[in-house]
């Protein structure tokens, strides 16, 4: 039973459980796309029921993560099988588990008001966007957000952090970021805007049809 009913799995050379952050993030990919089909069918057609769905089983793959076992979550399940010839890549389990019973609380609130009391409102459109980015960070860039909050709440330094961001070093050559790049940063972004207003009208035209 204790085998059953465990966060995080023993690995030689750890001192602590841990989790794979490579099908952790595959799953935060799953639960991305089918959370943001579903909110761009919510705003743009008004139809709230794959929101519904998603917010559910969004609940439940949560519950199973911190309640049960990650292990039995469907879409670590699913992520697993992704990225089973990948190298694993071992993160913390606690400071995952921190951030998943964030993830609890924020699917319950959502599961309170929008499927049971079926209402909408800036409540519910500001926790969806929390839980886009939280999803959108751990899957495109493997910052767990909500692990970010580990070391304030417990005023301890989390281990095994994705990366090693948790060990203080200096960053190697190739990490680094030159005056010249941020410039070319920046100038895109001009460019970006200039475009918006120079050729809104030529973008705006609806195409025809090729044949």
């Amino acid at each position: 039973m204790s085998k059953i009913f465990k966060f995080g799995e023993d690995v030689e050379g750890y001192s602590i459980p841990v989790l794979n952050e490579r099908e952790i993030r595959a799953g935060a990919g799953i639960l991305f796309v089918l959370m943001f089909v579903a909110i761009l069918l919510a705003i743009m057609k008004g139809d709230f029921a794959l929101l519904k769905y998603s917010i559910t089983y969004f609940l439940i793959d949560i519950l199973i993560r911190v309640v049960i076992n990650p292990k039995y979550a469907p879409t670590l399940i699913l992520g697993r099988l992704i990225v089973r010839n990948q190298t694993p890549e071992y993160v913390g389990a606690q400071q995952k588990k921190f951030a998943w019973v964030i993830g609890i609380v924020l699917a319950s609130t959502m599961m309170v008001l929008q499927v049971i009391m079926n209402t909408y409102s800036p409540i519910t459109g500001m926790i969806c966007l929390i839980c886009l980015l939280f999803l959108f960070f751990e899957t495109s860039f493997g910052i767990c957000l909500g692990c970010k909050f580990y070391a304030l709440f417990y005023r301890e330094k989390a281990q095994y952090c994705p990366g090693e961001i948790c060990e203080l070093k200096d960053r190697q050559e190739i990490q680094k970021t030159t005056w010249t790049q941020i410039v070319i940063v920046l100038a895109f972004v001009a460019f970006i805007v200039a475009s918006v207003f120079l050729l809104n009208d030529f973008y705006s035209e609806a195409p025809h049809s090729l044949f």
